[in-house]
């Protein structure tokens, strides 16, 4: 249960003292051109900043390594480092961008390209992107790389568009890890990691592209929530990421920013066993439902209820979205179900507790399973549970759906929770995997959506928010669904 607003206050004040002095003379402008940005950011990095690991993610939020293609709105490839790019059968071929350099003043050129993907492709582990998937980089020319997959693959681009496929200088491969210090070519450049306490970037202005407006960065990692909101309220951050949802109430709401995720709650229902077997009992339990009470109650109105597994972070789900044919509702007559979750995110619990009050409204029996995720992911994936509650990222690092659709909902997908195997939504999803990108790959993943609610193997419940803090003096800090941005070239503080 959160705890009321006036509890709250004396916990903020004690963790402001505890970051008073973080950021000290970080606000400095360098040059007389502004101020320096003054991050709080919640994860200290897990692998020294290494791009093949998650803390990738760090280094494109801010703005220090570049990749060959970015993402649109919609998923959709764009240049990057790379300007153009063709497909033939198996083999990709990207025409890298002339002029740039990494920030040791080396030349970006294919050989730079070739290291860097040729080294991603043969970590251990791979980067997540690059799962399944057995890739080959090769020079062409000086300007130009081709991209070779083990099978026909139609979104090699957006694999590309990965922060964990960064492309980094020479320098950065000299050791047993990589070390991105000095090694990026975006418009800021990391100077110095200490080590899960903070890092220091400057502009760098030899960038390819328009120079960075700010003259560097400031990060401290902060891994406490609420001493990361104590830092925007007391003025000693200037943008603070992952502010949680108990704490964005007391905060001055103009210094909020709430922005659609990739994200959904799901309760996935085992259709292979125990009473969700029956399809009338999940079609009950869909209708047992009330996801508006979930947003207020547990998200105190910080997120959106759910239409469909895909949210309002992909703009263009709910334009394609048809109405979807249900079953009708069974009684369940007392009906005894167990619910899993975890404890790791902290809303799950209260989530998986309000369910099991509406499910016993509608006649359920309802037992609560609740344990860190680390303790009960291999009783999930074994099908243990009669429902389990996830928040799940619906796009993965390729920007596109169809991943996560095939992995939870194919009958040989990997993270199939609900047990769920049906010939029909199988070749959706197929379909979906395999089509072009665009218009028709789109039209594909919301057929597949559609013949997964079709028989209720999952419910969605609501999307997440990113909720951003942005002191009153920045300007031009990114708002990013799918948190690879937040402090580019145009952020500043006044």
């Amino acid at each position: 249960m959160r705890l009321p607003v006036r509890h709250l206050l004396p916990v903020a004040l004690a963790s402001t003292l505890l970051l008073t002095g973080c950021f000290s003379g970080a606000s400095a402008g360098g040059d007389g051109t502004g101020k320096r940005v003054r991050v709080a950011m919640m994860q200290p990095p897990r692998s020294g900043l290494s791009p093949l690991s998650d803390d990738a993610f760090k280094l494109s939020r801010w703005s220090t390594a570049e990749t060959l293609v970015e993402l649109d709105a919609n998923g959709d490839a764009r240049p990057a480092l790379a300007t153009r790019w063709r497909q033939s059968g198996r083999t990709w071929t990207f025409e890298i961008r002339d002029g740039v350099t990494f920030h040791d003043g080396t030349r970006l050129d294919a050989r730079a390209v070739v290291r860097s993907l040729t080294r991603a492709a043969g970590a251990a582990p791979k980067p997540r992107i690059l799962d399944g998937v057995t890739l080959t980089a090769k020079a062409v020319d000086a300007d130009t790389v081709s991209v070779t997959t083990a099978h026909e693959d139609p979104l090699v681009p957006q694999r590309l568009s990965s922060p964990q496929l960064s492309i980094l200088a020479a320098r950065a491969y000299t050791g047993r890890t990589v070390n991105p210090v000095g090694a990026g070519t975006g418009p800021f450049e990391l100077t110095k990691v200490n080590g899960t306490s903070s890092a220091t970037l400057d502009r760098y202005d030899g960038y390819w592209g328009a120079k960075a407006k700010s003259p560097g960065i400031d990060v401290r990692f902060v891994p406490d929530g609420t001493a990361r909101a104590a830092a925007l309220r007391s003025g000693e951050a200037d943008i603070v990421e992952a502010i949680p949802v108990s704490q964005a109430a007391v905060l001055d709401q103009d210094l909020i920013t709430e922005v659609p995720m990739p994200r959904t709650n799901t309760l996935y229902l085992n259709t292979g066993k125990g009473a969700f077997a029956d399809p009338s009992l999940r079609a009950a339990a869909r209708e047992a439902i009330d996801a508006g009470a979930l947003v207020e109650g547990v998200y105190e109105g910080r997120a959106d209820a759910a239409e469909g597994l895909l949210g309002p972070a992909l703009p263009w789900a709910a334009d394609l979205r048809s109405p979807v044919r249900r079953t009708e509702a069974g009684s369940p007559r007392g009906a005894t179900v167990t619910i899993g979750t975890y404890t790791d995110r902290a809303e799950m619990p209260e989530v998986a507790a309000a369910l099991q009050q509406q499910l016993q409204k509608a006649g359920f029996r309802v037992r609560l399973d609740v344990r860190e995720y680390a303790n009960i992911e291999s009783d999930a994936l074994a099908g243990e549970f009669d429902a389990f509650v996830l928040s799940r990222a619906t796009v993965l690092d390729s920007g596109d759906p169809a991943a996560y659709l095939y992995s939870d909902f194919a009958s040989d997908g990997t993270f199939n929770l609900s047990r769920f195997s049906d010939e029909a939504a199988d070749a959706a999803l197929r379909k979906a995997a395999d089509a072009p990108v665009g218009e028709a790959r789109r039209a594909a993943v919301i057929a597949a959506e559609a013949a997964v609610l079709t028989r209720d193997a999952a419910v969605p419940l609501l999307h997440e928010r990113v909720i951003q803090g942005d002191a009153a003096g920045v300007a031009g800090a990114a708002r990013d669904p799918r948190e690879r941005r937040l402090v580019t070239a145009d952020t500043y503080v006044r």
